[in-house]
Formats: C-alpha cells, structure tokens, sequence
C-alpha cells in the first residue's frame, strides 16, 4: 500500500512512498492533523543520495513493527531536504541549539504547533524505537515542560541576526590590513601538508578557496603571505584533482572525503558541488596554466552532460553514494578485476592508482587515486607525457566500459534552480577561461531552461523545483543568488545584454520580495511564501555559500555594469553588517570575505567596443585578474559603460575605468593589463 508520498514528485520522499509508516509530505494537512488529534509530530528530514537515509529506512522504516509505534503515537512528515532548504535550516538550527551534533537523517519531534522539543540524528531500530516510547511517555506526563522548552527554542529561533550575533549597522572600511586579519584566520586552520582544512571528513568547501586566490591577487606584491595562500590552494587542487574524491576515469567530484587524506570519498555526486568546483578550476586555471585543472574542467563538464543534463538542458540534482545497496560499488574495482581487464598494463597502472592486491578499501576492492602527476609519473617511467596521456586514455576507456555495464547509482532526478544556478555560472567560467564553444552552448540551453522552466511569467518569481514538466515550491533566496551570478557571468561572457537584463529583473524580485524592512540583509524566504515558525536570513557560507553573500556580490557588480550607486551601497551596508562576525569567523564566511578582497582595491570596469570584442574579451578572461567586471559591442548600446563610445581609427577600443573615472582608450589588450596591473 502506497502512502501519501506517492503523490509527490521528489525522488526522496518517493523512496518512503511504500513504507508502512504513515507518511505526510510537509503541509497544512499533516500539521492540521496533529493538532485536531493532540499528538506529537515527526518531522524526519534527509535526502536521496543520503547514504544513512537509506539505511534508517531499511533498518527501521520499512519495518512494520516500528511503524505501528510511530503511526499511533505521532503525525509522521518526511521531508526532501532539498526540496525544502528553509524547513530543514529551522529545525536543523533548532536541533544544533539543543546541543546536537547536525546531520542527516534528521529526527526532530516537535508539539503539534509545529515548534520543536527534541532531535536527532540516525538511531539504530532498537534504539529509535526505545526512543519512541520515552518521547510519548514525556509527551503524555510532562507536557507543560515540553511545551515550555519547545517554545523557549521558538523564541530562539526568532531573534533577529542583529540580536543573535550583536550585528550593528556599519559602513565598512576597507584596509589591507584588515584583510590579512581574515587571511590569517583561514590560514591557522588550513592544512599545509594534505590541502583543505585541518580536519576529517574533508569538504571542498570551493568558497574558501576563492577567497584566498582574491586574497593572493590583491596582494601582487610578492609577500611570504600571498605565495603561501597561492600554494594552499594549489596544493588542495592538487590533492582533490589526483585523489579518491575525485572520479578518477569518469570525472565528477564526490561530496566529501571521510579521511584526510582526500582518499576515500563518500561516493555521492552532488550537482552543487561540481558546478562550484568548475568555476574554482577554471579560474586556477587561469592564473597557473596547471594542465590537471584543465583535464578536470574539462572532463567534469563531460560526466555532468553525460549523466546529469535533462533533455530539456536542466541538469538533475544528484548521484547516490549506493548501488545494489552497497556503498561505492560502482566505482571500485577488486585487483583481480583490474589484472583481468588490463592485462600488459596492469602493472603501471596498479603503481599509478596506488592499488593493492587485497584492496586499498573495503571488502577487497580498489579506489583509483594518485599521490604523483602525470609529468612526474612518466618522467619516472622513462615515457614522454604523450605516451603516458595514450596510455591513460586507452586503459581508462577499457574500465568505463566495465564500469558501465554495472547496476548504477541512483539518480536524484528533480531539477533544482538554485544547483542549476551554481552549474551555470561553472559553465560560464569555464568557456570565459577556455573557450571551448561546447560549454557556453551548455551554458546557454541551461539559462533558456531557468528562465523558461522555472520562472512563473505572471509574475516574475522562480520556482525552487522541476521534475517531469511540473515547477514547484516558491523559490527561495539562494535560487535567485545564485541564478543572478549565473546570469551575470553569462553576459560577460556573451555581451548579449538580454542576460543582464533579466538578472536586474530578478533582483528587483528579490527588493520587493526578500527585504527586511529593519535592515539591509534578506530574508531567505520570499513574503508570498509559506509562513513557517520562524522566518531566517542565511548569514554562514556553508558546502554552498550563504544566499546574502551572493547577492551581495551580484548588487556590488550590477552597479558597475548598470551604473547603480544605490546597489553597491546596500552590497557595502550588507557587508558592513556581518563584518564583525567575518574578522571572527573568516574561515565560515569566505564568501563575505572574498567580496571583501575586491573592495580593498577599486574593481576595473573595462569596455570593449569593435568588432574585436569577443577577441579582445577572450584575451582578458583567459588570465587571472578576478578584480573587473568586463562589458562590450561590437555596434552600439545604451549600456552606461559603453554609451557614446566607440571604435578608435577603425580599431577596436578598450576604455578602462575606475570609481567611474575612465583612463583614456587603448586599442590592444597589452596595453589593458599595462593599466590595469
């Protein structure tokens, strides 16, 4: 028997849909019924490519005597994490308030007025079960206390950020010195020796890295702190690109290594991390020339337009962790399978991929990763980098065609605008830095798809959420973000100014509907949108940076592409708010702290006017200099930057300026980077 999951469109909750637990979908149904009934509710939160998801459903939710104790004592509600980022962000606060370490599934038992009073994270059964039972037990005998608490962590809930955290208004100031504060506070906990931060599991984290490559470009003088912050990141890119975390045959990074060493990855693929990670490579690319970061570039694109791009040019959410219910067994191998599949080539390979007759992980099998390049490797081996990229393309090709006639991992296969902003603004970079044509016709399909697909045209507002023709669930502020840094980067990329056009109109969504009339920071769901027990502001960057960080940085460029003071004073008031918690916290806010490294130096707003523009632009995008927002023509445009500009003697003209004061033109891209550096 189907519960009421079935009717649901995420793959998620549609994983519960044949659980004998009286599921609900978050909603007015199932909160309206705890309260006609008086029962305590449920609300368990994860989603589908979560590994511990599946085995808490397998241990205890599938099981029919579990079941009965929780569909007679509570209100069940399953809910897509994803799907819902602001009910997960409440209660997974709630949750970290009661002293809990966070993390999924997420078991939070709440009043039947929706505020919480107790969570955790996986139980197994017996355990769960057990906890059942205390929690009716309290529930029936000490209402009044657990009321009491409920509403204390309610009231918590609901403070503003400026309460919470002391955050006052301030227009910031903006020194060097400054800063090297927030450099230092990353640095002291970076790890030097292994890349990342100083900790296991080990998350990309791409925001942190892009802060510390601003850091590096806004410190051109040779100081022991800027190559030291060049190197960590390189050294993390390094270490990430050869490692287990990283598909080594078929591209793709997985969301999170488990041990320190960047060597055995919790084998799911998420969306959002890749489209992050290939705007970051791109851009190290562009200042290192590494030929890894390009291979990576390159070969990411290929794994997300081979297994995750809809025929409708969105691209799916997510890749399990799991197949044929066993975590990472599509991408091992055991030595046995290797020998059989090489053969002759076997040895240099095993030595390469650090393979170990017994296997280097779990149950005998293999996790292809590398300590060493390819240019040092073939040195070694007496062979030319040539012979080694034949070797490597032909051995590898041998073991995808294995690898592919397995059972695959699951796919998450909702469509999320928000992820999709983020892979936008990846493909984006990648043909800024490249130019490879075939990314910016990704990039273009995925710009009609949002705009088309995920925007409710009555009236302006994107929708968080597609599957199989059906948009749903209001947007929230991180898919206007993140599809706005998109769009930005797009027109850049293109000159073609529709792009720019509706980013602004996007933002002027997010003014009307997103504002806190009380200060300058927005809240993270829209007005119009479902009204939950507390109404929050993401502030944290986090595996994606928070949504004010972003559109801090997207008002900030605007209002030099558009000529909007207004838009880069909110941007400075917004930046000046959560300053104090950055010099203290850089390490969690380096999203923040990136914007930051920008504003310590006035950004080069540089117009190209001539029929040279897409060269010309091409010639300035492929090396590093993150500090410039690039418009152009190649005729004429009401643009502010390019209004009564034109083509000098016939050649293409390039005015470069800053705080809205122009240098005189120039006609060649030397004669730009003289300017500019």
């Amino acid at each position: 028997m189907a519960n009421r999951l079935a009717n649901e469109t995420s793959p998620y909750l549609l994983q519960h849909a044949h659980n004998p637990v009286d599921w609900y979908p978050w909603g007015e149904e199932a909160l309206t019924k705890a309260q006609q009934e008086d029962k305590p509710i449920i609300v368990s939160i994860g989603y589908s490519a979560c590994h511990w998801c599946h085995v808490m459903e397998r241990e205890s939710f599938e099981k029919e005597p579990v079941a009965r104790v929780m569909n007679e004592n509570f209100v069940c509600i399953k809910v897509d994490r994803e799907e819902r980022p602001d009910v997960d962000a409440i209660y997974m606060e709630a949750v970290q308030a009661m002293g809990v370490q966070g993390g999924w599934p997420l078991n939070v038992f709440l009043m039947p007025d929706a505020k919480p009073f107790y969570g955790v994270t996986y139980l197994p059964p017996q355990n769960w079960v057990n906890l059942l039972g205390n929690i009716r037990d309290a529930f029936d005998e000490h209402r009044a206390d657990l009321a009491q608490s409920a509403e204390g962590f309610a009231t918590e809930l609901n403070l503003s950020d400026s309460e919470r955290f002391g955050l006052q208004p301030a227009d910031p100031l903006f020194s060097a010195e400054t800063l090297d504060v927030l450099y230092r506070k990353v640095h002291v906990k970076a790890d030097d020796e292994k890349g990342g931060m100083r900790r296991a599991p080990k998350f990309p984290m791409p925001s942190i890295w892009q802060f510390l490559l601003r850091y590096y470009d806004s410190t051109v003088a040779s100081t022991t702190e800027n190559e030291t912050a060049l190197r960590l990141v390189t050294l993390t890119l390094d270490r990430m690109a050869l490692g287990g975390i990283y598909d080594q045959l078929g591209g793709g990074f997985a969301r999170y290594s488990t041990d320190a060493d960047w060597f055995a990855p919790h084998f799911e693929k998420m969306l959002y991390d890749n489209g992050q990670l290939l705007t970051l490579y791109s851009e190290a690319y562009s200042l290192t020339k590494s030929p890894l970061y390009k291979h990576v570039v390159y070969q990411t694109i290929a794994f997300a337009q081979r297994e995750l791009l809809s025929p409708e040019g969105g691209f799916y959410s997510a890749l399990d962790a799991d197949s044929e219910g066993v975590e990472g067994k599509f991408y091992t191998f055991t030595t046995s399978e290797l020998r059989d599949a090489l053969g002759d080539e076997f040895d240099w390979f095993a030595e390469l991929y650090n393979l170990s007759e017994d296997g280097n992980w779990e149950h005998g099998r293999n996790i292809l990763h590398r300590t060493e390049s390819d240019e040092s490797f073939a040195e070694r081996m007496g062979w030319s980098a040539a012979d080694l990229s034949v070797r490597l393309d032909a051995t590898h090709l041998r073991l995808l065609k294995i690898r592919n006639e397995r059972i695959r991992p699951g796919l998450d296969d909702k469509i999320l605008c928000s992820w999709n902003g983020l892979m936008l603004k990846g493909l984006a970079t990648a043909y800024r830095v490249f130019g490879e044509p075939e990314f910016l016709t990704l990039a273009l399909r995925n710009a009609y798809f949002l705009l088309q697909k995920m925007r409710d045209n009555r009236n302006g507002r994107l929708w968080h959420t597609y599957k199989e023709g059906r948009a749903r669930q209001p947007g929230f502020l991180e898919d206007y973000a993140t599809v706005i840094d998109g769009l930005l980067a797009l027109y850049q990329a293109t000159f073609t100014e529709s792009w720019l056009t509706e980013a602004d109109r996007l933002t002027q969504y997010v003014f009307d509907s997103f504002s806190d009339p009380n200060d300058d920071l927005f809240f993270f769901t829209d007005k119009n949108g479902e009204e939950l027990i507390a109404r929050r502001k993401e502030l944290f960057d986090n595996v994606i940076p928070s949504s004010n960080s972003i559109m801090a940085g997207n008002l900030y460029a605007m209002s030099l592409l558009l000529e909007r003071p207004e838009y880069a004073e909110r941007a400075d008031r917004m930046l000046g708010r959560v300053l104090p918690l950055v010099q203290q916290n850089a390490d969690y806010l380096t999203n923040w702290a990136a914007l930051y490294a920008l504003r310590v130096r006035p950004t080069a707003e540089i117009a190209i006017i001539g029929s040279d523009a897409e060269t010309y632009r091409q010639q300035l995008d492929s090396e590093f200099y993150p500090n410039k927002v690039l418009c152009g023509t190649t005729t004429k445009s009401s643009l502010p930057l390019l209004q009564n500009r034109g083509p000098i003697d016939g050649k293409t003209a390039v005015y470069v300026c800053y705080n809205r004061a122009c240098q005189l033109p120039v006609t060649s891209v030397e004669e730009v980077w003289r300017m500019v550096r």
